[in-house]
């Protein structure tokens, strides 16, 4: 029950009242059928902390925690299918608009420390990963001919060390192909590998007054001036 209360913890810093306002807004709990919008939010936190590999296991773990779920607001932890259903059918931008106003009021601890640079410019942190999937359940996620994957694309908060801005392609996709469409914020520095030495992508860059510091690839050809 250790790990249930640590939980209930960390949920008891969410705010629900602005999380119940998006909802009325987004009406994502409409014809909810009992699986409202916040069971569904709790249902993949729990997901993500217990590293969970199926809604089975998501159904499961939470039944288990039986006399705890109302210190999560739930009543009942949720059926496969509810959890199935919703994930395919309940519009992410819920979750999207509820995490930016959490990043605005919890993004910025002042206990947080990090190493202070000269540099008064805000310092985004700039990277991809490849999320593995299994084709045969997504045949959508085309990767190599029998391994199906997602690329993410991140751009990191270097103060707050969260994510400012995620864009999420197919496997295939570049690195700097799928940082064509973070937004940029004006004179501040983005931090990158050498996979984003993309001179029209730079170009996009300095045009917006946004200055990078990027690793530079071996065979580059430059003149010093």
């Amino acid at each position: 029950m250790a790990n249930i209360t640590l939980f209930s913890q960390i949920i008891s810093k969410l705010d629900r009242s602005k999380f119940n306002k998006i909802v009325s807004r987004k009406e994502t709990d409409k014809h909810n059928k009992g699986f409202n919008s916040w069971n569904h939010l709790i249902s993949m936190l729990f997901c993500q902390f217990a590293k969970s590999q199926s809604v089975r296991d998501i159904s499961n773990g939470l039944r288990s925690a039986t006399g705890n779920l109302n210190h999560l607001g739930i009543n009942k932890a949720p059926s496969k299918s509810s959890i199935s259903y919703q994930n395919k059918n309940r519009s992410h931008e819920l979750f999207k608009k509820y995490y930016f106003e959490l990043l605005q009021s919890l993004g910025q601890h002042p206990k947080f420390k990090q190493v202070k640079f000269r540099i008064k410019s805000k310092i985004f942190l700039l990277n991809s990963t490849t999320i593995s999937l299994c084709l045969s359940l997504f045949d959508w996620a085309k990767y190599k001919k029998a391994k199906g994957a997602v690329k993410m694309h991140t751009l990191l908060d270097f103060d707050g060390n969260l994510p400012a801005y995620i864009n999420i392609t197919n496997g295939k996709t570049a690195d700097n192909k799928g940082a064509y469409e973070i937004p940029l914020l004006k004179d501040s520095v983005i931090v990158a590998n050498r996979f984003y030495n993309d001179f029209s992508l730079l170009n996009i860059w300095d045009s917006n007054e946004v200055f990078f510091l990027i690793r530079h690839k071996e065979n580059l050809q430059y003149i010093t001036v």
